[in-house]
């Protein structure tokens, strides 16, 4: 992902100005990177190296909504309509 790009994601999602690291901002950037991983994905079906990283982030990212859905369910609702994600 370019720094521009993640700048653009972080800024959006963040809850303040030095905000890199909340569950919003992180769940942000993964879903980025997997959306990316998955069009490369698509054009190169037997990386089964990069599909295994996917498989990663895609764990990585429901651990951490499911901390938010558990912790802060209005912010949860509010990622998932940003983002279009389904519950």
């Amino acid at each position: 992902m370019k720094r521009d790009l993640k700048k653009t994601v972080i800024t959006k999602f963040a809850k303040h100005a030095k905000d890199t690291g909340s569950a919003q901002v992180q769940i942000a950037i993964l879903t980025k990177r997997i959306n990316e991983l998955t069009e490369h994905l698509k054009e190169h079906k037997k990386d089964n190296h990069s599909r295994r990283g996917l498989l990663l982030m895609v764990g990585k990212r429901r651990k951490l909504l499911n901390y938010l859905k558990n912790s802060k369910p209005e912010v949860y609702e509010d990622v998932l309509k940003n983002l279009s994600l389904r519950k």
